[in-house]
């Protein structure tokens, strides 16, 4: 069997243009992959054509020598577009290798570990900054029968904020904190806002909220400053989304500071995820892989978690999402319970792109997330010249 093209399409989802791509090879079999990254999916879409001769005419059951490579032959460290580009392509091997086998790709990657996966709810809290709004909505999730909710109460932060802002950020945590009760986990959202020494200042404030995690405090570039605050935090430190090579996981873990890995499979690929899920168990950590993307990225999240010894929780924004995206996959995950659990009946991935719904909802370029900006949270299409 041999791989004769990549394909691409984008579906516009009004807060992250979604990247898709279709593997086909000479035998008729074909795989389905994803390359979603915020405020570069045509730049990914080009990324991928660009790395695709490097693997039409070769066997897409070769996925460490493709995964070798995208990343190495170019001679070029193209970072979060190169790596969405690779993952892309090769999720889209793993689906035809399960399509072949006849079996689920988690069975591939060492069969099934977990019968269940327990997932937190993101991209709920869409509206006002305020503490009865995220009161409101937390009620709504777990009323649904979520156990575990993320949510980021920091507005546009950078860096340093003033007092009348950081109480503004303390009350939302108090407020969902009281409208879940005890015995629901709150995972607190930081997307790499602020200096060390006012995520401490956040870390110690809301340590009485009892939060499973604080995810991301501070910019990744410096691994130096997220062990700076892990070592001192009273709240366990979340990270690893924003990381796109072992080699820096790798850096990472050789600390000892963080024990919740959030690894991003869409910028390293199925194969290098699971060989990062195993460097986190031999470290005694669990992983929590990122899957804030297309419906694709939580397929593939759910069949990585399935087979992964160490896992800890499945993050999910299907059920936030608009509702035309439960179309563009023919089978996405569900969640029942708060936990979603994968069959074993149907190979590859399982699911497959509905290309007609995927042509409803083209691309459009201010359709990105823009963190630092008032009112990101309404997860609306942005001018990116305002």
């Amino acid at each position: 069997m041999k791989i004769t093209d990549v394909k691409t399409y984008i579906a516009g989802n009004p807060w992250k243009n979604w990247v898709f791509t279709r593997v086909e090879t000479d035998e008729g079999v074909h795989g389905i992959g994803e390359g979603t990254l915020n405020g570069f999916a045509k730049t990914v879409e080009a990324a991928i054509h660009e790395l695709k001769q490097f693997v039409i005419g070769a066997d897409p059951f070769n996925v460490e020598t493709h995964s070798l490579r995208l990343f190495r032959d170019v001679y070029s460290d193209g970072g979060q577009i190169q790596g969405s580009a690779l993952a892309a392509i090769e999720y889209a091997c793993w689906d035809i290798m399960g399509k072949v086998t006849k079996q689920p790709v988690f069975n591939l990657l060492g069969g099934r570990a977990h019968d269940r996966l327990r997932v937190y709810a993101n991209g709920w809290y869409r509206g006002p900054r305020t503490p009865e709004s995220y009161y409101e909505k937390a009620k709504a999730v777990v009323g649904r029968g979520y156990t575990a909710l993320k949510f980021d109460p920091f507005g546009p932060a950078w860096r340093v904020v003033d007092r009348e802002d950081f109480a503004l950020a303390l009350d939302i945590i108090a407020a969902v904190r009281d409208a879940v009760g005890p015995h629901v986990d709150i995972l607190v959202e930081g997307h790499n806002r602020f200096s060390v020494h006012t995520a401490l200042q956040f870390a110690d404030a809301m340590a009485k909220y009892q939060p499973t995690w604080f995810e991301t405090p501070v910019p990744p570039q410096r691994i130096s400053s997220m062990v700076a605050v892990a070592q001192r935090s009273p709240v366990p430190i979340a990270c690893g989304e924003d990381y796109y090579t072992r080699e820096q996981f790798s850096e990472l873990l050789m600390h000892d500071a963080v024990h919740i890995i959030q690894l991003e499979p869409q910028y390293l690929g199925i194969t290098a995820a699971k060989q990062v899920c195993a460097m986190v168990h031999a470290h005694n950590g669990v992983t929590a892989p990122h899957s804030a993307q297309g419906p694709l990225c939580s397929v593939a999240c759910a069949h990585l978690n399935t087979s992964t010894p160490n896992f800890f929780i499945h993050e999910i924004f299907d059920d936030f999402n608009d509702d035309w995206s439960q179309d563009i996959l023919t089978n996405p995950v569900k969640v029942v319970d708060g936990y979603i659990t994968l069959g074993g009946d149907l190979p590859g991935w399982g699911a497959d792109l509905n290309y007609e719904e995927i042509a409803k909802h083209p691309y459009n370029p201010n359709n990105f997330l823009p963190l630092f900006r008032q009112g990101w949270e309404r997860r609306k299409p942005v001018d990116r010249a305002a």
